[in-house]
């Protein structure tokens, strides 16, 4: 027998689930994270690692949860010349590659960077990363579908080889690794070296087998990556900088809230400071496990033979300035008070 009284409390229960079943999924699905995906390439306990970690940490806790940055080192999604195009297709968010990759990407202002002995001093250097000279070439990238968000420091490069390098000459014929950058084949070149383009992940072995006599990286990176095994001699020439910009997938980064925006802007800020603090700190400490570890004989030139490095790479700015442009050269020495003709 049809009971109406019945039918219709089912019917409402019904009606009712129906109601709240899409508001309860929505509400769940309004509660999920925003993922940002950071990829790079070298090891956690680099000054870029520590970072990359700190600032998951930090978007976390100033986002309370709303966002989640998954963090991929050691070239485990993309290796070097892979992750700038995963970026613009957004396969991935979020990258701190070094500045030398800006180059091919055509933005060649960047490359400013990798000129040799451009900056004596770390003081030297923020007045660029920090300035109106940073901001400008940050704003320059945005054209290609990226957002700069800050640089980050890394360490200034030493050479390393089997055989001692005391002397420029020291590195005539050597076939020296280097990031993909036309201002460092020059510097090489301009030191009678052959210059040897190829993946960071691919340097070990490359050194290991003899593919390759030498390279170039600040301590953090000679020491994480093992280069001391394989490498019986380290200079402490200091003669370049190796440094990130952290950028983002500028159409993911329009598309969030931007209260979300403010806080990942504060996450990065905090982010920088602490980046740029333990730079320095991590180089040292890593100088001294390499000396430690009696694999790698270390030689620091005197102010005297540094300065016989500085004329002799000094060249290359000259070489480079139909590149990057000599109006981006100038800005720099304007900033900082380099003066090439007081050598």
């Amino acid at each position: 027998m049809f009971n109406r009284r019945v039918f219709t409390k089912t019917m409402l229960s019904s009606l009712l689930a129906a109601c709240v079943l899409p508001a309860t999924f929505s509400a769940a699905q309004a509660q999920e994270p925003v993922v940002i995906k950071f990829s790079h390439v070298v090891a956690n306990n680099t000054p870029k690692g520590l970072a990359a970690d700190f600032f998951a940490k930090r978007a976390g806790e100033l986002t309370k949860g709303a966002v989640k940055v998954e963090v991929y080192a050691n070239s485990i999604l993309y290796k070097d010349k892979e992750e700038m195009e995963a970026l613009q297709v957004g396969a991935v968010q979020m990258l701190a590659p070094s500045l030398a990759k800006f180059g091919p990407l055509g933005v060649k202002e960047f490359e400013v960077f990798d000129l040799p002995y451009l900056f004596d001093s770390y003081d030297d250097l923020h007045k660029i990363t920090m300035g109106k000279v940073g901001q400008g070439l940050m704003a320059k990238l945005e054209p290609r579908g990226i957002k700069g968000l800050a640089f980050w420091d890394n360490g200034f490069k030493s050479f390393s080889a089997n055989t001692p390098i005391k002397t420029p000459a020291d590195l005539k014929g050597k076939k020296m690794r280097i990031q993909s950058s036309k201002v460092l084949e020059d510097q090489m070149r301009t030191l009678g070296a052959i210059p040897q383009t190829m993946a960071f992940s691919e340097v070990y072995q490359a050194l290991q087998t003899g593919v390759v006599d030498g390279t170039e990286n600040p301590i953090s990176n000679f020491y994480t990556q093992k280069m001391f095994e394989v490498q019986k001699h380290l200079s402490l020439t200091d003669h370049g900088y190796l440094g990130y910009a952290v950028i983002v997938n500028k159409k993911f980064w329009d598309e969030l809230k931007p209260e979300v925006r403010t806080q990942l802007e504060q996450a990065m800020k905090d982010t920088t400071d602490y980046a740029n603090s333990i730079a320095k700190q991590k180089n040292d400490e890593d100088l001294k496990s390499a000396i430690a570890s009696g694999k790698t004989e270390v030689f620091k030139p005197s102010a005297a033979e540094r300065l016989v490095f500085k004329k002799a790479m000094l060249p290359t700015h000259k070489n480079m300035e139909s590149r990057i442009g000599a109006e981006t050269i100038k800005a720099v020495y304007d900033a900082t008070g380099f003066d090439p003709s007081k050598l």
